[in-house]
Protein backbone atom coordinates (compact mmCIF):
# COMPACT_ATOMS: atom_id res chain seq x y z
CA UNK A 1 0.00 0.00 0.00
CA UNK A 2 2.71 1.95 0.91
CA UNK A 3 4.29 1.63 -2.53
CA UNK A 4 0.82 2.49 -4.07
CA UNK A 5 0.87 5.87 -2.02
CA UNK A 6 3.33 6.93 -3.78
CA UNK A 7 2.92 6.09 -7.15
CA UNK A 8 -0.76 7.43 -7.00
CA UNK A 9 0.37 10.74 -5.39
CA UNK A 10 3.42 11.20 -7.89
CA UNK A 11 0.71 11.10 -10.89
CA UNK A 12 -1.17 14.14 -9.21
CA UNK A 13 1.93 16.44 -8.40
CA UNK A 14 2.20 20.25 -10.18
CA UNK A 15 4.70 22.41 -10.12
CA UNK A 16 6.70 25.15 -11.30
CA UNK A 17 10.12 23.38 -12.67
CA UNK A 18 13.28 25.37 -14.81
CA UNK A 19 15.77 22.78 -14.17
CA UNK A 20 17.20 19.59 -12.22
CA UNK A 21 17.30 21.60 -8.79
CA UNK A 22 14.20 22.94 -9.18
CA UNK A 23 12.96 19.56 -9.26
CA UNK A 24 14.42 18.19 -7.00
CA UNK A 25 13.41 21.02 -4.46
CA UNK A 26 9.87 21.15 -5.22
CA UNK A 27 9.81 17.26 -4.28
CA UNK A 28 10.99 18.16 -1.47
CA UNK A 29 8.00 20.56 -0.26
CA UNK A 30 5.35 18.38 -2.08
CA UNK A 31 6.59 15.69 0.40
CA UNK A 32 7.00 17.84 3.38
CA UNK A 33 3.29 18.90 2.28
CA UNK A 34 1.16 16.40 1.44
CA UNK A 35 3.23 13.21 2.08
CA UNK A 36 3.91 14.51 5.76
CA UNK A 37 0.03 15.35 6.25
CA UNK A 38 -1.46 12.22 5.37
CA UNK A 39 1.26 9.94 6.73
CA UNK A 40 -0.65 9.31 10.01
CA UNK A 41 -3.78 8.63 8.03
CA UNK A 42 -5.41 5.12 6.92
CA UNK A 43 -7.00 4.60 4.17
CA UNK A 44 -9.49 1.91 2.81
CA UNK A 45 -9.40 2.23 -1.04
CA UNK A 46 -7.73 3.86 -3.58
CA UNK A 47 -10.16 6.58 -4.43
CA UNK A 48 -10.28 8.05 -0.56
CA UNK A 49 -6.51 8.41 -1.29
CA UNK A 50 -6.72 10.16 -3.76
CA UNK A 51 -9.23 12.49 -2.98
CA UNK A 52 -7.03 13.43 0.11
CA UNK A 53 -4.52 14.05 -2.35
CA UNK A 54 -6.03 16.42 -4.60
CA UNK A 55 -7.22 18.09 -1.67
CA UNK A 56 -3.58 18.34 -0.25
CA UNK A 57 -2.41 19.61 -3.51
CA UNK A 58 -4.94 22.10 -3.54
CA UNK A 59 -3.39 23.78 -1.11
CA UNK A 60 -0.04 23.37 -2.14
CA UNK A 61 -0.28 25.05 -5.50
CA UNK A 62 -2.84 27.52 -3.69
CA UNK A 63 -0.11 28.81 -0.99
CA UNK A 64 1.32 32.04 -2.23
CA UNK A 65 5.05 32.47 -2.79
CA UNK A 66 7.34 33.64 -0.48
CA UNK A 67 9.14 36.10 -2.33
CA UNK A 68 6.99 37.02 -5.26
CA UNK A 69 3.77 37.26 -6.31
CA UNK A 70 1.21 34.52 -7.10
CA UNK A 71 1.47 31.03 -6.13
CA UNK A 72 2.28 27.52 -8.26
CA UNK A 73 -1.10 27.68 -9.60
CA UNK A 74 -1.19 30.46 -10.86
CA UNK A 75 2.74 30.29 -12.67
CA UNK A 76 1.25 27.84 -14.73
CA UNK A 77 -2.02 29.37 -15.53
CA UNK A 78 -0.20 32.81 -16.73
CA UNK A 79 3.40 31.12 -18.14
CA UNK A 80 2.96 27.44 -18.82
CA UNK A 81 -0.87 26.12 -19.76
CA UNK A 82 -1.33 27.60 -22.85
CA UNK A 83 2.29 25.86 -24.08
CA UNK A 84 0.89 22.30 -22.61
CA UNK A 85 0.34 19.45 -25.57
CA UNK A 86 -2.71 17.02 -24.56
CA UNK A 87 -1.22 13.27 -23.78
CA UNK A 88 -0.84 10.43 -26.72
CA UNK A 89 -4.23 9.21 -27.47
CA UNK A 90 -2.28 5.78 -26.87
CA UNK A 91 -0.35 5.08 -23.91
CA UNK A 92 2.91 4.08 -24.47
CA UNK A 93 3.96 0.15 -25.01
CA UNK A 94 7.34 -1.38 -24.58
CA UNK A 95 8.00 -3.74 -27.80
CA UNK A 96 10.55 -6.26 -29.29
CA UNK A 97 11.91 -6.69 -32.06
CA UNK A 98 12.10 -10.28 -34.16
CA UNK A 99 13.52 -10.76 -37.25
CA UNK A 100 11.94 -13.20 -39.84
CA UNK A 101 11.79 -14.50 -43.12
CA UNK A 102 8.63 -14.48 -45.07
CA UNK A 103 7.40 -18.13 -46.19
CA UNK A 104 5.97 -18.93 -49.51
CA UNK A 105 2.46 -18.88 -47.85
CA UNK A 106 3.22 -14.95 -47.76
CA UNK A 107 3.24 -15.32 -44.03
CA UNK A 108 5.89 -14.60 -41.37
CA UNK A 109 6.04 -17.12 -38.23
CA UNK A 110 6.80 -15.56 -34.71
CA UNK A 111 6.47 -17.16 -31.73
CA UNK A 112 4.86 -20.09 -33.38
CA UNK A 113 2.20 -17.27 -34.57
CA UNK A 114 1.27 -16.33 -38.38
CA UNK A 115 1.13 -13.32 -39.82
CA UNK A 116 0.47 -12.55 -43.41
CA UNK A 117 2.52 -9.62 -45.20
CA UNK A 118 1.90 -8.12 -49.39
CA UNK A 119 2.86 -11.23 -51.10
CA UNK A 120 6.09 -9.33 -53.10
CA UNK A 121 8.14 -9.61 -50.15
CA UNK A 122 8.31 -13.51 -50.41
CA UNK A 123 11.77 -14.42 -50.16
CA UNK A 124 12.81 -11.58 -47.93
CA UNK A 125 13.77 -10.93 -44.37
CA UNK A 126 11.73 -8.40 -42.52
CA UNK A 127 11.61 -6.70 -39.07
CA UNK A 128 8.96 -7.45 -36.50
CA UNK A 129 8.04 -5.06 -33.46
CA UNK A 130 6.00 -7.07 -31.45
CA UNK A 131 3.34 -5.12 -28.80
CA UNK A 132 0.91 -6.77 -26.17
CA UNK A 133 -1.87 -6.02 -28.76
CA UNK A 134 -0.22 -5.24 -31.76
CA UNK A 135 2.58 -7.30 -34.37
CA UNK A 136 3.87 -4.25 -36.99
CA UNK A 137 6.34 -5.75 -39.75
CA UNK A 138 9.08 -3.70 -41.85
CA UNK A 139 10.84 -4.05 -44.57
CA UNK A 140 14.31 -1.75 -44.91
CA UNK A 141 12.49 0.14 -42.10
CA UNK A 142 9.03 1.06 -43.78
CA UNK A 143 5.97 -0.34 -42.30
CA UNK A 144 4.47 -2.88 -44.56
CA UNK A 145 1.65 -4.15 -42.07
CA UNK A 146 0.60 -4.55 -39.48
CA UNK A 147 -1.38 -7.43 -37.23
CA UNK A 148 -3.48 -7.46 -33.64
CA UNK A 149 -0.79 -9.70 -31.99
CA UNK A 150 -2.36 -13.64 -32.01
CA UNK A 151 -2.27 -15.85 -28.59
CA UNK A 152 -3.56 -18.97 -27.23
CA UNK A 153 -3.18 -22.47 -29.58
CA UNK A 154 -0.13 -22.45 -31.43
CA UNK A 155 0.15 -22.21 -35.28
CA UNK A 156 -2.98 -19.81 -35.61
CA UNK A 157 -2.70 -17.52 -38.74
CA UNK A 158 -3.75 -13.64 -39.12
CA UNK A 159 -4.44 -13.16 -42.90
CA UNK A 160 -4.72 -9.92 -44.69
CA UNK A 161 -7.01 -10.96 -47.50
CA UNK A 162 -5.33 -7.71 -49.34
CA UNK A 163 -2.29 -9.64 -48.96
CA UNK A 164 -3.65 -12.82 -51.32
CA UNK A 165 -2.35 -13.30 -54.42
CA UNK A 166 -5.62 -12.28 -57.14
CA UNK A 167 -4.45 -15.25 -59.28
CA UNK A 168 -3.16 -18.40 -57.66
CA UNK A 169 -1.48 -19.60 -61.03
CA UNK A 170 0.91 -17.03 -61.27
CA UNK A 171 1.98 -17.08 -57.60
CA UNK A 172 5.45 -19.71 -57.79
CA UNK A 173 3.79 -22.16 -55.53
CA UNK A 174 0.31 -23.23 -55.81
CA UNK A 175 -1.95 -26.78 -54.72
CA UNK A 176 -1.42 -28.13 -58.48
CA UNK A 177 2.02 -28.16 -58.07
CA UNK A 178 2.41 -29.69 -54.61
CA UNK A 179 -0.36 -32.35 -55.80
CA UNK A 180 2.01 -32.90 -58.66
CA UNK A 181 5.15 -33.28 -56.39
CA UNK A 182 3.62 -35.67 -54.15
CA UNK A 183 2.36 -38.05 -57.21
CA UNK A 184 5.54 -38.31 -58.34
CA UNK A 185 6.55 -39.62 -54.93
CA UNK A 186 3.51 -41.82 -54.31
CA UNK A 187 -0.38 -42.38 -53.76
CA UNK A 188 0.18 -42.07 -49.93
CA UNK A 189 1.97 -39.18 -50.11
CA UNK A 190 -0.89 -37.57 -52.76
CA UNK A 191 -3.29 -38.35 -49.86
CA UNK A 192 -1.14 -36.54 -46.63
CA UNK A 193 -0.76 -33.84 -48.97
CA UNK A 194 -4.45 -33.06 -50.23
CA UNK A 195 -5.69 -33.61 -46.84
CA UNK A 196 -3.32 -30.95 -45.11
CA UNK A 197 -4.81 -28.43 -47.93
CA UNK A 198 -8.51 -29.97 -45.92
CA UNK A 199 -7.05 -28.33 -43.01
CA UNK A 200 -6.65 -24.70 -43.74
CA UNK A 201 -9.31 -22.24 -44.53
CA UNK A 202 -7.01 -20.32 -46.51
CA UNK A 203 -5.06 -22.40 -49.52
CA UNK A 204 -1.34 -20.81 -48.68
CA UNK A 205 -1.61 -21.51 -45.22
CA UNK A 206 -0.87 -25.40 -46.65
CA UNK A 207 2.16 -24.56 -48.27
CA UNK A 208 4.91 -24.28 -45.03
CA UNK A 209 3.85 -28.03 -44.02
CA UNK A 210 3.86 -29.35 -48.20
CA UNK A 211 6.71 -28.07 -48.60
CA UNK A 212 8.34 -29.19 -45.46
CA UNK A 213 6.76 -32.73 -45.65
CA UNK A 214 8.13 -33.47 -49.37
CA UNK A 215 11.49 -31.99 -48.88
CA UNK A 216 11.79 -35.02 -46.15
CA UNK A 217 12.24 -37.41 -50.10
CA UNK A 218 15.37 -35.84 -50.26
CA UNK A 219 16.71 -36.78 -46.75
CA UNK A 220 15.29 -40.10 -46.55
CA UNK A 221 14.05 -41.00 -50.53
CA UNK A 222 10.64 -41.62 -51.43
CA UNK A 223 10.39 -44.72 -51.02
CA UNK A 224 10.61 -44.29 -46.99
CA UNK A 225 8.45 -41.23 -47.09
CA UNK A 226 5.59 -42.96 -48.87
CA UNK A 227 5.88 -45.69 -46.38
CA UNK A 228 5.64 -43.29 -43.40
CA UNK A 229 2.47 -41.86 -45.46
CA UNK A 230 0.84 -45.33 -45.25
CA UNK A 231 1.68 -45.69 -41.65
CA UNK A 232 0.30 -42.72 -40.42
CA UNK A 233 -2.89 -42.71 -42.46
CA UNK A 234 -3.75 -45.88 -40.70
CA UNK A 235 -3.99 -43.96 -37.39
CA UNK A 236 -4.42 -40.36 -37.97
CA UNK A 237 -7.13 -39.24 -40.87
CA UNK A 238 -4.89 -35.78 -41.18
CA UNK A 239 -1.72 -36.51 -40.42
CA UNK A 240 0.85 -33.11 -40.28
CA UNK A 241 4.11 -32.95 -41.43
CA UNK A 242 5.44 -33.52 -37.72
CA UNK A 243 4.06 -37.07 -37.43
CA UNK A 244 5.37 -38.20 -40.40
CA UNK A 245 9.17 -36.74 -39.45
CA UNK A 246 8.68 -38.45 -35.95
CA UNK A 247 7.81 -42.07 -38.00
CA UNK A 248 11.07 -41.93 -40.33
CA UNK A 249 13.21 -40.67 -37.57
CA UNK A 250 12.47 -43.75 -35.11
CA UNK A 251 12.79 -45.72 -38.76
Amino acid sequence: MKESFYKSFTCYVEFHITGKAAVEWAVGDCTIAIVGKLRNRKFFSFDDLNAAILKELDVFNNKPFQKREGSRKSVYLDEEKDYMHPLPETPFELSSWKRAKVQLNYHISVYKMNYSVPLEYVGNYVDVKLTKNTVTVYYKTNQICSHQRLYGRKNQYSTNESHMPENLRKFQWNRERFVNWALSIGPETTKVVERLFERCKVEEQSYKGCLSLLKLSDKYGKARLEDACKLALKHIYQPSYKNIKMILQSN
